[in-house]
């Protein structure tokens, strides 16, 4: 963001599709909690991540979603892991897609950082299905 707090088209363009991937009320959550130490930090990843690498065109939503997962698992950053997963629900990425990125995790990642993800995905779509049922 500039010094005058006037958000770059880079940021807008990053927030709508940080909103667009992770839903508003991640994101609403996110900015309530945003403090004047982690600002710089948040502004960094919508500028970056969302702005510039998940807005390119050429791959969809759903390409990016099932590369940053598989990433993600590889990486053993469970957290982001669970959020990005939740997030296949506005990216069209499949529970299908998911296995498929996470075999090839095992293969090039190891079997264990893929063992890990498995579960956490199978917790992730167990309690999907089961707040749809309740819903």
């Amino acid at each position: 963001m500039t010094s005058a707090d006037v958000p770059s088209r880079r940021y807008a363009e990053g927030m709508a599709t940080r909103r667009i991937v992770l839903g508003d009320g991640h994101v609403d959550r996110a900015e309530a909690n945003k403090t004047d130490f982690d600002k710089p930090f948040q502004e960094l990843i919508t500028e970056a991540a969302w702005g510039h690498v998940w807005s390119r065109p050429g791959w969809t939503k759903r390409q990016r979603s099932i590369v940053t997962i598989a990433l993600l698992a590889a990486l053993g950053q469970d957290e982001e892991l669970v959020m990005h997963i939740k997030a296949t629900a506005n990216s069209g990425a499949t529970q299908d897609d998911i296995c498929e990125a996470l075999l090839h995790v095992a293969i090039y990642a190891g079997v264990p950082a893929a063992n890990h993800a498995i579960k956490l995905a199978k917790q992730i779509y167990k309690d999907l299905a089961a707040a749809e049922k309740t819903a």
